[in-house]
């Protein structure tokens, strides 16, 4: 298991720990796609409105337990405390890089 995050990844979480979505909006790809609760967001601006609405609703703070790479991705799964029911809860984020942007995220329980 490598514990080093690259670059745009330790940014995503770094802004979402700081509550800025502009900062995490910043770490993706124009193209972007992020998949979360079942629902698609894809671009910069709405994936920006989804950070900002996941923060605004949660106050998420993620702590990284673990970290591995398959296949392409990087695989993080984060302890996630925040303003919800059962906090806090483990979640999966699967990463895709684009160069150095991130070009795909899935969360998952």
């Amino acid at each position: 298991m490598s514990t080093e995050l690259p670059e745009a990844i330790a940014a995503y979480f770094a802004g979402s720990n700081a509550h800025d979505a502009d900062a995490c909006a910043a770490c993706f790809a124009d193209d972007a796609l992020v998949l979360d609760e079942n629902r698609e967001r894809q671009g910069i601006a709405a994936i920006r409105d989804w950070k900002a609405e996941v923060t605004m609703k949660y106050l998420p703070v993620v702590e990284i337990i673990l970290l591995t790479r398959a296949g392409g991705r990087i695989v993080v799964t984060g302890r996630v405390a925040g303003n919800f029911p059962n906090s806090p809860v483990d979640l999966r984020y699967d990463f895709t890089l684009k160069g150095e942007k991130i070009a795909r995220l899935e969360i998952h329980p």
